[in-house]
């Protein structure tokens, strides 16, 4: 059979949609292992079923994830560098909870089971590591880690405490994602070739000008391991990801995201690329976002797989999301669509016993409910039927791991300029000692992430 290149069109897209619904119906009952039903756990059968939480980095993200925590438990503690956003938090969230401007104090007390960090993404590993040792579960945002050095020792960390922790990457718990990556492994686009991933350009900014620090925000605290600098309100709060010191622009922000899928599709999701290519171009301008103006990579699996990821739509592939392309067929996915004929076909032709499946959350079994919000409620509900089980997360370190180490592997690729070959086992360079410097970066006396 020759490889189909087209998508649907508008009408067929509807006419889709409806014969989805029926097949995720009718995969929906196939039986296979089920976490305890996530919406059914909202309602507490004692106040110990409930969790206490402690909420790191109140800004953004991080009030996204307390939300949709609190149908499973009560906020106790809140910790912010910024006293108007943990005072606002309180407020929003909490108003008996008590608030901290240093996290170390905050995982002090003994009245606090779970832990959930939407801090800036240079926070992320050391805080996860923190709360483990404290012996709290942890709900940490996307991505997982800033180096490859540190997401090989939060690895170790959390099995060597025995946490449960789920990463952010809540489209594991998205409808349109997991069945694109069960068709993906169960061959219903033959044999995977190659997968494309759309991101977006990076925002670009500057230069900006150097202000007071305000007397409400703890710069130092916030910078944590990076280098001191002069304060930049634009370094901080949501701009933060356009600076290379504090995370990876794109690459890491949807990246996380995007690449988690495409590896997962692969069944990749516990190992990596043998070689990554990369161009960029960079701005140059002082006290500017830093990250690449234009950028791209490639990267190759020992199994012949490929997979590219463009900066911008372009040709056949015109929107953000992931194509997985294979001999027979191929499947586009992102968070508003899932296309491509296999999956017309599925409610004809239903998943059989043999076939891969990830195990059902509630989003399976309500296919009407597709959307983002529902998705993160969703993940945050796999979190916590996983800290009463004691089960593995769908978002698991170990994945999140090799899923962000891919991300860092494209920009380190960029920055070097040259096609580097990758040792998945061992995860190290074999052919670039410059690249191998940026596996980890220099931290800050004080901040270290061990």
């Amino acid at each position: 059979m020759t490889r189909t290149r087209s998508l649907p069109t508008s009408a067929s897209r509807r006419q889709f949609l409806k014969t989805t619904a029926v097949g995720i119906a009718a995969w929906a009952v196939t039986p296979y292992t089920w976490t305890a039903n996530a919406q059914e756990k909202a309602a507490p059968k004692s106040p110990n079923d409930r969790w206490r939480i402690g909420c790191i980095g109140m800004r953004y993200q991080g009030s996204v994830i307390t939300r949709e925590a609190l149908p499973f438990g009560d906020v106790v503690a809140i910790c912010d560098v910024d006293r108007h956003v943990r005072e606002q938090a309180r407020a929003s969230f909490g108003s008996t909870a008590q608030i901290f401007e240093n996290y170390t104090d905050m995982l002090a007390k003994k009245d606090i089971d779970v832990v959930l960090i939407g801090a800036p993404d240079h926070w992320h590993s050391k805080m996860l590591m923190d709360a483990c040792r404290a012996k709290k579960d942890v709900y940490c945002e996307k991505p997982l880690t800033l180096t490859v050095a540190e997401g090989q020792r939060v690895c170790e960390v959390v099995k060597e405490t025995g946490r449960v922790v789920q990463v952010g990457t809540w489209q594991r718990s998205d409808a349109r994602f997991r069945l694109a990556v069960e068709m993906v492994q169960a061959g219903r686009i033959g044999k995977l070739q190659r997968m494309v991933v759309v991101m977006g350009k990076n925002k670009q900014g500057g230069p900006f000008t150097p202000t007071p620090v305000p007397s409400h925000f703890n710069w130092n605290l916030w910078q944590g391991q990076t280098p001191d600098v002069p304060y930049l309100a634009e370094r901080s709060h949501y701009t933060f990801r356009w600076w290379y010191e504090y995370s990876g622009g794109e690459m890491t922000d949807t990246g996380a995201h995007h690449l988690d899928i495409a590896q997962w599709g692969a069944g990749l999701q516990h190992s990596g690329p043998v070689e990554i290519e990369g161009t960029a171009k960079y701005p140059t301008a002082e006290n500017s976002y830093n990250v690449a103006v234009d950028y791209h990579a490639k990267y190759r699996y020992a199994n012949g797989v490929e997979l590219e990821v463009l900066d911008s739509p372009r040709g056949d592939y015109n929107r953000d999301g992931i194509m997985f392309e294979g001999d027979t067929g191929r499947i586009f996915v992102n968070r508003g669509t899932i296309v491509g004929k296999p999956v017309e076909e599925l409610a004809k032709k239903p998943f059989g016993r043999g076939d891969f499946r990830i195990y059902a959350n509630d989003n399976q079994s309500r296919p009407e409910r597709m959307g983002k919000i529902d998705a993160i409620k969703n993940h945050m509900g796999n979190f916590y039927d996983c800290t009463i089980s004691r089960q593995t997360p769908i978002s698991d370190v170990i994945s999140q791991h090799r899923s962000v180490s891919l991300c860092h592997l494209g920009n380190i690729a960029m920055r070097v300029g040259a096609k580097l070959t990758w040792n998945p086992e061992t995860e190290q360079f074999a052919n670039s000692p410059e690249a191998t410097k940026l596996l980890r970066r220099e931290q800050r006396k004080g901040f270290e992430v061990v």
